[in-house]
């Protein structure tokens, strides 16, 4: 019996947060979806099936109520990550509400709305629980998609031991680079001294470096000596020329490793500013419908 329990425990600790619980909260959001569904029909019946805003009708306060609430729980889930607690109510289980519950804002909001869209502040409201929801999307496609693709690019190496191999690559080719003619040389000091893996925000999120030093000079010095003939200047040339695609080879892994955890971040900048500005907007939202309606 104790060993049946561990084993479900065991289970439940590798559960991805969409599948936790066998789907409980998609169930449940799936569930409170119809039933905003069949209130709003109700609500529309009611109207002899006219379209028209449903703020100030009975369906409109409780969906209202309902979709306000939860747009202020699901923003709550930043202060819920400082707590790491293993019951009903731990972080997985928390998160996988957020997923769901916010997903089924886009129907309660949607028939909140009584489908009256215009340029006011009830539809900017709307427009940014829609961008609020879609950048979640797109972070949950990304968490999906890019730790085994960033774990296969790393392989066992960590970013640290990635940049001390590129630095160590350097020194090398700093000795090896001195029996090169000055200008030969000169581009070798380039590649050391001019070494970029980050970069702005789009080399980073890109992963493109169209300036790069290093394979600048990787492409110079390989012409270079397919027009020299064998000799010590031609040995020394083939080790930097060794020591340059190795570094190429690194500095590409790198990149893609930065280039990967930027993704993981990026959505962040848009989806929490935006929640921000949901909440402004909602509460506005509210104060006009019930002092200027």
């Amino acid at each position: 019996m104790a060993q049946g329990e561990k084993r479900a425990r065991a289970v439940a600790a590798h559960e991805s947060f969409l599948r936790h619980a066998h789907f409980r909260w998609l169930k449940i959001a799936i569930v409170a979806s119809l039933v905003i569904l069949a209130g709003f029909a109700a609500s529309l019946a009611l109207a002899d099936f006219h379209l028209r805003h449903t703020g100030s009708s009975w369906f409109g306060y409780i969906s209202g109520t309902i979709g306000a609430g939860l747009i202020v729980w699901l923003a709550c889930l930043g202060i819920r990550k400082r707590a790491m607690t293993n019951d009903a109510w731990s972080l997985k289980a928390w998160v996988s509400a957020h997923v769901y519950l916010g997903l089924s804002l886009i129907v309660i909001a949607t028939l909140h709305s009584g489908l009256q869209f215009g340029w006011n502040i009830h539809t900017l409201a709307y427009a940014l629980m829609m961008l609020v929801i879609l950048s979640g999307v797109f972070g949950i496609i990304v968490y999906a998609k890019i730790p085994p693709i960033l774990s296969d690019n790393r392989g066992e190496t960590t970013q640290k031991q990635m940049l001390e191999k590129i630095h160590a690559l350097d020194g090398r080719l700093l000795e090896v680079a001195r029996p090169l003619n000055q200008e030969q040389a000169a581009l070798v000091i380039r590649a050391v001294r001019r070494t970029r893996i980050g970069g702005n925000v789009w080399q980073r999120l890109s992963g493109r470096h169209g300036n790069c030093a290093t394979a600048n000079a990787q492409r110079v010095l390989h012409g270079a000596r397919l027009r020299m003939s064998d000799g010590p200047q031609a040995v020394a040339l083939d080790q930097v020329l060794s020591l340059l695609e190795e570094k190429s080879a690194t500095l590409a892994k790198a990149r893609r490793h930065i280039r990967l955890r930027s993704l993981l971040e990026v959505w962040l900048f848009i989806h929490i500013p935006t929640t921000l500005a949901l909440i402004a907007a909602l509460t506005a939202h509210i104060v006009s419908v019930f002092f200027f309606w």
